[in-house]
């Protein structure tokens, strides 16, 4: 069984930070891209930002500049520091592990999310 569990959700107030945590078990970790996604209350699932198993990250345009995507591959670990953080950016944000080596880590894994709210 591959689980993902997120943590570091809350209540911040604009302008303020956050860094959400996804603890990764039952896989081989280095052979995952990790990856983190939000959705907002009527709108669709959006990447916010994704990273290999040798460190390349992609940002969403959107967030771009106030996110960081990290990963600690011996402590199965990944991260998204957000700073600067705007109302908008309030939503669930899900945690996603998808298979980076051909055949040898397939498939596409999700976490439970863990809310963010951005409100004065």
């Amino acid at each position: 069984q591959v689980q993902l569990v997120e943590s570091g959700g809350g209540l911040v107030q604009p302008g303020g930070s956050l860094t959400l945590s996804c603890a990764a078990s039952g896989t081989i970790f280095s052979r995952y891209a990790m990856a983190w996604y939000r959705q907002a209350p009527g709108k669709q699932r959006e990447l916010v930002a994704r990273i290999t198993p040798d460190g390349g990250t992609n940002y969403a345009d959107s967030v771009k500049g106030r996110v960081t995507i990290s990963r600690d591959n011996a402590k199965k670990m990944a991260y998204l520091q957000m700073n600067s953080l705007k109302p908008e950016a309030t939503a669930v944000y899900y945690c996603n592990a998808y298979g980076w080596v051909p055949l040898l880590s397939r498939g596409d894994y999700w976490g439970q999310g863990t809310q963010v709210t951005v409100s004065s």
